[in-house]
């Protein structure tokens, strides 16, 4: 039985064109056509099965071992039988007896094409798989395909494909076919069917990939990003200092005109970025945290581990507590400290009752 020797020069060339092993895909096909054998045999020969790559021929032995009296037939030969087909046939010696099965030559083929479009699944899978394992915390672009469930399905490139999760989309933003949009990834896993790579848009590390994109001075390492959290679509804080005194973080960070932060903002959907100067004084960090608030003071609670009260001026009440909260939770996220908010009490003269109130107190 032969495959033929155009069968082996088309084998060649794909495998060169896909970055295959010739010698893995011939043994892959080898234990594949033996399977296959075994099963049109219906025996219990032990057989091997060897491709020439040179001509295509397909080799199938049956091993027997060379016996004085005959146990098992489908797996022993007489001495004498051994030797009309080889006449230096011993005791004890394995015997290999090649076999041109009618009709294998059609399965043969036909396990040869299944074999090798497995194979190539296999290794786009594989490829897929080692392209995107090493992007796991990096910036993709990709291109809104359709929805499925609550996940987006986004196309990466012509092969690839990944999912939206529900949890990972700015909440309201729209998904429309066809959109190129930028994405961090989240996860990647190598599954049966193939890699499962999620992505996000609500990700922190997105926010920080866009900024690095957009502000050279953090490319360069000047300027170092300490934290970032975010309310994907509404509202982020970026803390960050600098090492080099005289380049001013904020100002690097927004741009002339506010172009550099408009364009990270824009990319995620107008999300609000404050800028914070990150200190290690604690209380100074949260100071900053709640911009664009204006501070009065920042007072630790002394019986409560990291918990702090800032305190405002009635006018600075609202912005410094946010909307639904949102400016001082994130604040106390990005700095690790649970904040209270406190409006400052107005300078006042005291009055009678203040100096002599525990003689009012005594009269109650």
């Amino acid at each position: 039985m032969r495959l033929g020797r155009e069968f082996i020069t088309a084998l060649d060339a794909l495998a060169e064109d896909r970055g295959l092993e010739v010698d893995v895909i011939i043994s892959t096909l080898e234990a594949a056509l033996l399977s296959a054998y075994k099963k049109y045999q219906q025996g219990s020969q032990d057989i091997e099965i060897h491709i020439d790559h040179d001509t295509g021929d397909i080799i199938v032995n049956e091993l027997r071992k060379v016996v004085d009296e005959l146990k098992d037939s489908d797996k022993e030969i007489t001495l004498k039988d051994a030797l009309a087909i080889d006449r230096r046939a011993e005791i004890g010696q394995t015997l290999k007896i090649e076999r041109s099965p009618a009709d294998f030559g059609r399965i043969a083929a036909q396990t040869a094409r299944q074999v090798i479009t497995q194979r190539l699944r296999d290794e786009e899978r594989r490829i897929v798989y080692s392209a995107f394992a090493d992007k796991v915390g990096d910036m993709v672009n990709g291109t809104v395909f359709k929805s499925e469930g609550d996940n987006v399905i986004i196309h990466l490139n012509d092969k690839t494909d990944a999912a939206l999760p529900k949890k990972e989309k700015i909440p309201g933003e729209k998904y429309l076919p066809g959109t190129v949009m930028k994405f961090y990834v989240l996860d990647v896993k190598q599954q049966a069917r193939g890699p499962k790579i999620t992505l996000s848009r609500t990700h922190p590390g997105l926010l920080k990939n866009l900024m690095e994109l957009e502000i050279p001075e953090i490319q360069q390492g000047i300027i170092e990003i300490k934290n970032i959290v975010r309310d994907g679509g509404a509202r982020a804080k970026v803390s960050l200092v600098t090492l080099d005194p005289n380049v001013d973080p904020v100002g690097a960070c927004v741009g002339n005109g506010g172009l550099r932060i408009k364009a990270v903002s824009t990319a995620l959907k107008g999300e609000k970025v404050d800028i914070v100067l990150y200190s290690t004084d604690p209380l100074v960090y949260i100071r900053n945290a709640l911009s664009p608030a204006q501070i009065a003071r920042v007072e630790p609670v002394l019986d409560q581990e990291r918990t702090a009260v800032a305190y405002v001026n009635p006018d600075q009440l609202s912005l410094a507590i946010g909307k639904n909260g949102q400016n001082v939770r994130l604040a106390a996220k990005l700095t690790g400290w649970k904040v209270n908010i406190s409006p400052v009490e107005p300078d006042r003269m005291p009055t009678l009752k203040d100096i002599f109130s525990d003689v009012f107190h005594d009269k109650q």
